[in-house]
């Protein structure tokens, strides 16, 4: 592992913010890991574990060392009667992974097209996009323990995921490095086209995974903006989740409120919605501001700091506390 000093991370990470790592190293191999975890034994400083950089707003220079996880490789590692399991590194581009599997003639994973980051932060997050999240896939999770060094491999119920969190967000917050991530991708494909959005644009075609692809790639293009033109890091703010009767109780409030059944008797509200009504959307602070396609996006207009990026999202959640009591 090359160990790199005063490395710029604007390349990695979407919002394209100006920081300055104190150390820099790539993860490449299992080697790589053993030293990382040497490393940290024997400096006083923490590290942080970077993908794709698209879940990352850095406010201020990291003091410390940021390993950027390039773990590579992907490969069809096993078929049943039922379904075929496609293993992928977790340094792999998640996009380009998924067209790698339509281009294998496998379906799956294609409502999931153009999510930015990396094959090893989607259980992370439980990533998830029109009627589909990863749990839904997964097989299997391989990381390392970064107290013991030890490897292990996780099935789908130890991973715990839930509402865009898992146990890698939150009992296991720091301890392991994902290195591979198994899916299960079914022979019978099960399409899911009754997005809002999504059903209207596939009406009396023949669905294949990579028409389905590409669906929701023109959606999201639409509504989305490229980071690469304007730093941003896809959807910022989570859909708040709660009881039927909390939501009938808003509802009654503000009759035009969009809400998503959830299982356990509780409701999705739309975020998106929420902010939206708040006069968020479009609006500037300086360089800083809310994507004027999509409510839920927070962007980088040019120069924006993380601390000025970070304002505006205070301010945004703070809008909506007060106008409808909600956090």
């Amino acid at each position: 592992m090359d160990i790199i000093e005063q490395v710029s991370l604007k390349p990695y990470n979407t919002f394209g913010v100006a920081s300055i790592a104190q150390y820099f190293a790539e993860i490449e191999s299992k080697k790589d890991i053993d030293e990382l975890i040497a490393w940290h034994q024997q400096h006083d400083l923490g590290y942080l574990l970077v993908g794709g950089g698209s879940n990352l707003l850095f406010k201020n220079d990291y003091q410390g060392l940021v390993a950027h996880i390039q773990l590579k490789g992907k490969a069809v590692i096993a078929t049943d009667s039922d379904a075929s399991y496609v293993r992928a590194g977790a340094g792999e581009s998640w996009h380009k992974f998924v067209r790698w599997t339509i281009n294998q003639g496998l379906a799956g994973l294609e409502n999931l097209s153009l999510i930015p980051g990396t094959v090893g932060a989607a259980p992370i997050q439980n990533i998830g996009a029109y009627g589909i999240e990863l749990v839904d896939r997964l097989h299997s999770v391989e990381a390392v323990d970064l107290e013991t060094g030890k490897s292990r491999e996780f099935d789908v119920a130890e991973c715990q995921l839930g509402y865009r969190d898992s146990y890698f967000k939150s009992v296991g917050l720091g301890r392991y490095l994902i290195t591979a991530v198994t899916f299960r991708l079914p022979h019978k494909p099960e399409w899911k086209v009754a997005y809002a959005g999504v059903k209207d644009k596939l009406e009396g075609k023949a669905l294949s995974s990579r028409l389905i692809s590409d669906t929701i790639i023109a959606i999201r293009q639409s509504k989305l903006p490229d980071p690469a033109v304007i730093g941003n890091a896809g959807s910022f703010f989570k859909n708040p989740i709660m009881s039927e009767s909390a939501w009938q109780v808003l509802k009654d409030k503000h009759a035009d409120l969009p809400g998503y059944p959830q299982d356990n008797q509780r409701v999705k509200i739309s975020a998106a919605w929420l902010i939206d009504q708040c006069g968020w959307k479009g609006k500037k602070q300086g360089s800083a501001g809310v994507y004027d396609k999509h409510a839920l996006v927070l962007v980088n207009h040019g120069d924006a700091t993380g601390a000025d990026l970070w304002e505006v999202a205070e301010s945004v959640i703070a809008s909506v506390e007060d106008k409808f009591a909600l956090t």
